[in-house]
Order: C-alpha cells, then sequence, then structure tokens
C-alpha cells in the first residue's frame, strides 16, 4: 500500500507547477453483482456430496465512503471503505440433501486513481488498486447437507480495477460514474469477482483558487513641461496658452476561461462577477470610448477561432451594456481570434500532453477591454 502511494507521487511531480494540489472526500452508491460459485462450495463445505441443480441471489445494493489527495488534474491516490452487499445461494444435492448459504463482503481499499480530461469540465477515469476484503458467510442444510458448518469467516488481500468517466459540475462538487471489479475470497478460498456500477458525489477542499491575469496598469502620460514666460516688457501681457488635452488610455484582461465555459460564449457566473467589478470601477468617470477584444488560443481552425472570439467579445459588450449600463454608442467589439497570442511557441509546444498544453495556452484564452478618455 506505501508503494502505491510514493508510486502516485513520483508521477505526479512534473505536473506539481501546472496544477495545484488539494483533497476531496465522497460517498458512493450503487449496485453489486458477485460471481456466486453455488457448486463449488457446496463440494468445497461437503466432501463427496456436489449440487445437482442450483440458484443464487447475486445482486445487492453497494456503498463506499472514501477520501483521497489529488496531486494534479492527472493523478490521485484513494482510500476507503467499502461494503458490498450480500449474495446467497441455494443447493439441491447428490446424494439427497439441500444447502443454502448467505455471504456479506466490505473491506478497505487503495487505489491510484488517473484522469484524463477530455473537455474543461469532462473527464475519463481509470483506477487499480488492492483491497483488504473481509466476508463473513452462514449456512444451513438438510439431508446431505445436514453435516455443515454453520458460519465461516475469510480475510484476503486482492487487486482491484475499474474505469469511469467524472463531471465538475462546480468546483466544489464532481459526480462520477464507475464500473469496478473487486475480487474476494469466498467461504471455501476461491477467488470470486464482485463488479459495482455506482454513481459518487465528491467534494474537493483546499484548493487554491482559479489563477487570473492581473490587470494591466493604466497608462498616465506626464503632465507638459511648463513654458518659461519671458519677462513682461510691454504693458499688455500675451494671451495664455491653452490647456494641453492628454489622452488616457486604460487596458483591463479578463481570462476567457473564467468568463465562459468550454467552446462556450455565454458569460457564466463567475465571469459576471468580475465583469460587475470593472464597471463599478468605472462609475464616477468620464471616458469617450471603450473597445472589447476577444482572444483565442492556437487550438483549432483559424475560421473558428475568429468566430468564436467575436462571439464572445460581442457578449461581454451585451453584458456591460444591459447589466453595468454603459453608453452602447461608446462600446464596439472585435473578434480577434489567435492572431495576437501571449505565450510563445517553444514555451508551449503541441508536443506536450493534451491537458498540459490546454493549461499552458491558457493566457492567449483572455477578453480584453480598453477604455480610452482624456485626464
Amino acid at each position: 500500500m506505501l508503494g502505491l502511494a510514493s508510486l502516485g507521487a513520483v508521477m505526479a511531480v512534473p505536473a506539481l507547477a501546472q496544477d495545484s494540489s488539494f483533497y476531496y472526500y465522497g460517498i458512493t452508491a450503487g449496485q453489486s453483482n458477485t460471481d456466486t460459485d453455488a457448486a463449488g462450495i457446496t463440494a468445497g463445505l461437503l466432501p463427496g456430496v456436489s449440487a445437482a441443480s442450483t440458484s443464487t441471489d447475486q445482486k445487492d445494493t453497494a456503498y463506499k465512503l472514501f477520501g483521497g489527495y489529488q496531486f494534479n488534474r492527472n493523478i490521485a491516490v484513494e482510500g476507503g471503505y467499502f461494503n458490498l452487499g450480500h449474495n446467497s445461494f441455494n443447493a439441491v444435492t447428490s446424494p439427497a440433501g439441500t444447502l443454502a448459504g448467505e455471504s456479506k463482503v466490505q473491506g478497505l481499499n487503495l487505489d491510484l486513481v488517473g484522469t484524463l480530461p477530455l473537455t474543461e469540465r469532462f473527464s475519463a477515469l481509470a483506477r487499480i488498486g488492492i483491497q483488504q476484503g473481509w466476508s463473513k458467510s452462514s449456512f444451513s442444510g438438510s439431508g446431505a447437507g445436514a453435516g455443515v458448518v454453520g458460519s465461516s469467516k475469510s480475510n484476503s488481500t486482492n487487486v482491484k480495477y475499474g474505469l469511469g468517466v467524472q463531471y465538475e459540475i462546480s468546483p466544489s462538487v464532481w459526480v462520477r460514474g464507475e464500473v469496478e471489479r473487486y475480487r474476494v475470497d469466498n467461504a471455501v478460498g476461491h477467488i470470486q469477482n464482485v463488479d459495482v456500477t455506482s454513481v459518487s458525489l465528491v467534494f474537493p477542499f483546499g484548493r487554491k483558487p482559479e489563477r487570473r491575469m492581473a490587470a494591466a496598469p493604466a497608462y498616465v502620460a506626464p503632465a507638459p513641461a511648463p513654458v518659461a514666460m519671458a519677462p513682461a516688457v510691454v504693458a499688455v501681457a500675451p494671451p495664455p496658452a491653452p490647456v494641453a488635452v492628454v489622452p488616457a488610455v486604460q487596458r483591463v484582461s479578463f481570462s476567457a476561461d473564467t468568463l465562459f465555459g468550454f467552446d462556450k460564449a455565454t458569460v457564466r457566473p463567475e465571469g459576471k462577477a468580475s465583469l460587475d467589478d470593472f464597471t463599478n470601477k468605472l462609475n464616477g468617470t468620464t471616458y469617450e470610448s471603450i473597445k472589447v477584444e476577444g482572444y483565442t488560443d492556437r487550438k483549432g481552425s483559424t475560421d473558428y477561432n475568429q468566430t468564436l472570439s467575436g462571439e464572445r467579445a460581442n457578449s461581454v459588450k451585451d453584458y456591460l451594456v444591459v447589466s453595468g449600463k454603459l453608453d452602447p454608442t461608446k462600446i464596439s467589439a472585435v473578434g480577434m481570434g489567435e492572431s495576437a497570442p501571449v505565450t510563445k511557441l517553444e514555451d508551449c509546444s503541441d508536443k506536450l500532453p493534451r491537458a498540459q498544453l490546454i493549461t499552458c495556452l491558457q493566457p492567449d484564452r483572455r477578453v480584453e477591454v480598453e477604455v480610452t478618455g482624456t485626464r
């Protein structure tokens, strides 16, 4: 178990600079399906007796309580308690008799969980781990089965594995759907598979806030140098020089990952909060024009990126007009596509894994707002 945890830590090191680490906990509920070998159990419990016919009840409710540590977006270590419910069987024996048995299984597990992001919020999961399972069984019989031992217990360590998908409803709530296979010893020491299909709620905590691009400081032009006046030699002073009008430009950049969902142009709640803060800071100031520019990263076709950047710029413009009460005649919007990246090609190579490349190109996905006024 310690070796599995160490492996997760080693695999996580290269990505620590790109993704923050955090803890999480969760709860799982689903259905278990046990591969109950009624004939094998009968023969193992009653030497010389075989099962002429059998029936089984292999399905029951299963649940799991777990906690984990996410090293980065791709690797986590997770441990917990599982309960796989009950399974039972009935057998008609030869020589004549009957045998009935019921087992319940519970235990502890430690898994290495790998995550492959497919979109900004949707990911594929794979896990492999080890489990310590405890089985408790009870039996009753008649005729040839009358001499069966009433109960037994087994304790075994085996490998488990599973596949699934994960969707991030919000930064603090995820939902998972998974299929897992547990391997436990039955009453006669034979390994039987228990497949569990489940849904989980996961609650991350201790996450660092999302990185956002800092707003560029406002440019303030230097005041004009005073003009020295020659000593007056006549009674009439020359007319005063006109006051110079100095243009002032402020440029603010917003992360598109904050403003919009993946491949979307609708401003989401986190983005609305950022835009509301921007318009509040404009209250009481005089401005001549506001220009909204949308930018994308280089992934995707040029035409698609141009269209998406234009739609996002117009969405921000519309929000500033409708919710921010800004003058629509002074606001313009334009899509710049992938024409002005912030990152460099040598820093964000296309050879990087897809998830790392998306994170590296995050500064290119942005909306910039330029405010022009006078001072």
